[in-house]
């Protein structure tokens, strides 16, 4: 009988991840036609481009909270089923999203694209990606989720033609059978029950830990939630809003949706650069330094840029932020033990799922009423020093209890 082996990362475990990186790619395509129809849609409503914004917001919001129903489901049915699920979900919100804003957008978007949708697949997707690997975990799920970021590179510039030419309606209705075509054979082919293993040495001991960081867990938990809304606000606000930022510049859709494309598209190669840094020095110090790196770009957004400045903005954010929502998952698989990945990830992504949220719907709100993006990129600069004191803080707790053991 064949032993255990010293780490339960096989190629299977690759296969695995590369057939959820297609999936997570397919699925968040989805969510990417809005923001590019921003101003089309708008136009069908006054002009108004909180609607819209509005309905990516709540895509956001929904499957942040679905993640975590959907996260139980998952850890009781399994994880091929949810997934297949919620792709049926999103080509069926895609199909109640035609039928025109407010009301059929913000339900398809919200309820059935996001909440049983997206929530289904993404949060899910983490917790069982994570469990198939011990050595590698990080550049893992750096993998699997620059599937929202490749989508972003891939999909807004053929978005942007086929939306010009047949209209956003019909772009969704194709997008739907899309989703059913390639996730669901994906899901029932590979998603099967991940190899069991150990507790990781980070959590040994389970749930009897009196602290984490010296603190209580639930207090450090707590602290990395309030960051993550603090750094998706600046991190939604260029991805919803680009295309239609360069357009008041000047620019045409099809070069907003070059920016976008330029932007996730970086995102997309450095995440797997940082997925290979955080696996050296953890999850903790990957989010500080990705979120230094956005507050600066981000900031770059409010001066006046032409067309090779917004170029070269939107490759730098696109690098900074990318490494920052996997890091999330590593640092609650360092800090907490494997029993509780099933829903500390997802409720930490649920936030993240907030601050995504709450930025294209405020930079949309704060257009409106001011008639610039200025003063959203401003909030959202005040949003990310916040993430950054609040994980420098914990980043401070880890070097400082690594001295004391140390000393001791």
């Amino acid at each position: 009988m064949q032993s255990f082996p010293t780490s339960i990362e096989t190629r299977q475990s690759w296969l695995v991840a590369t057939a959820a990186l297609v999936v997570l790619m397919t699925s968040f395509g989805a969510a990417w036609i809005v923001a590019v129809a921003l101003k089309d849609i708008a136009a069908e409503v006054g002009g108004v481009r909180a609607i819209p914004a509005f309905a990516a917001a709540m895509t956001w919001l929904c499957s942040g909270a679905g993640g975590i129903l959907m996260g139980r489901l998952a850890n009781r049915i399994g994880t091929r089923w949810t997934v297949m699920g919620g792709a049926t979900m999103i080509a069926t919100g895609l199909v109640i999203s035609t039928f025109g804003p407010p009301w059929p957008l913000w339900i398809g978007h919200g309820l059935f694209m996001g909440l049983i949708g997206l929530g289904g697949i993404n949060a899910p997707l983490y917790v069982y990606v994570s469990h198939w690997f011990d050595r590698r975990r990080g550049s893992a799920l750096a993998l699997i989720s620059s599937g929202s970021y490749l989508a972003g590179a891939v999909f807004p510039a053929l978005f942007g033609e086929t939306i010009a030419a047949f209209g956003w309606r019909a772009t969704m209705l194709t997008y739907a059978a899309v989703m059913l075509f390639i996730v669901v054979p994906l899901a029932l082919f590979y998603f099967h029950k991940p190899p069991e293993a150990p507790e990781p040495v980070a959590a040994a001991g389970g749930t009897s830990r009196p602290s984490v960081l010296g603190l209580r867990p639930n207090v450090v938990f707590a602290l990395l939630c309030a960051a993550a809304i603090c750094c998706c606000i600046p991190m939604a606000m260029p991805q919803q809003h680009l295309v239609a930022f360069c357009s008041d510049l000047g620019f045409s859709r099809t070069f907003g949706a070059a920016m976008l494309s330029i932007l996730l598209g970086t995102a997309f190669v450095s995440r797997q650069i940082w997925g290979a840094i955080s696996d050296k020095i953890g999850g903790l110090a990957t989010i500080l330094i990705g979120s230094l790196w956005q507050a600066a770009a981000m900031a770059c957004f409010l001066l006046s840029l032409g067309e090779y400045g917004l170029i070269a903005v939107s490759a730098v954010f696109g690098l900074g932020f990318s490494g920052i929502i996997p890091a999330y998952a590593l640092a609650i698989r360092d800090l907490y033990p494997a029993r509780e990945a099933y829903w500390r990830i997802p409720t930490v992504l649920m936030f993240t799922a907030v601050g995504m949220a709450i930025g294209g719907w405020s930079a949309g709100w704060l257009y409106d009423h001011f008639g610039t993006y200025a003063p959203a990129f401003a909030f959202a600069v005040c949003a990310n020093l916040v993430n950054a004191a609040i994980v420098g803080f914990l980043v401070w707790r880890t070097m400082d209890r690594g001295r004391a053991l140390a000393t001791a």
